[in-house]
C-alpha cells in the first residue's frame, strides 16, 4: 500500500522523483519502518504541538519522515520540505484510500457492534469469544 501511495506522489507531487523500481521499493520500505519505529516516539515528544494544533501537525511529522527518507536514499529524491508535505499528504490520502477500498488495516481488528435486543440471553452467556462485541 505504501509503495502504490508513494508511486501516485511521485507522479503528482512535482519534486518528488525516483531512478527506479529499486528505489521505489526501498525509499517505502524506509518509509514504512520510520513510521512504525521513530514515529510514534516523535509523535510522544510533539504532543502538545499535535494537541494545540488538533492534530494536524502530523502531517509536519509525516513530511519530516518523507524528507528525510529522500535524504537517507539517494536514488529517491525529495527536492524540499514543501514538496515532502504535499507528497506526505498525497501519501496518505490514497494510503487511507486504498486501505478503504481493499478492507486492509494495519491492526487488523474489527469492532462489532449488536443491539442486545437481537441476542437471547443463552448466546450472550455462550458467546464462542470470536471478536469484541458491545451489547447496546
Amino acid at each position: 500500500v505504501t509503495t502504490l501511495a508513494v508511486l501516485v506522489a511521485s507522479f503528482i507531487v512535482e519534486g518528488i522523483r525516483y531512478d527506479g523500481w529499486e528505489s521505489l521499493l526501498v525509499a517505502s520500505l524506509l518509509l514504512g519502518l520510520l513510521n512504525a519505529f521513530v514515529k510514534p516516539l516523535i509523535m510522544f515528544m510533539s504532543l502538545p504541538f499535535l494537541l494545540v494544533t488538533l492534530g494536524l501537525f502530523t502531517l509536519v511529522i509525516n513530511a519530516a519522515l518523507l524528507y528525510c527518507v529522500g535524504w537517507l536514499v539517494k536514488a529517491f529524491h525529495v527536492e524540499s520540505f514543501g514538496a515532502a508535505f504535499w507528497g506526505a499528504l498525497v501519501i496518505s490520502i490514497v494510503s487511507l484510500a486504498v486501505q478503504w477500498l481493499t478492507g486492509f488495516s494495519a491492526g487488523g481488528t474489527r469492532l462489532d457492534v449488536q443491539s442486545s435486543r437481537s441476542r437471547s440471553r443463552r448466546d450472550r452467556d455462550n458467546d464462542d469469544g470470536g471478536g469484541p462485541v458491545i451489547d447496546v
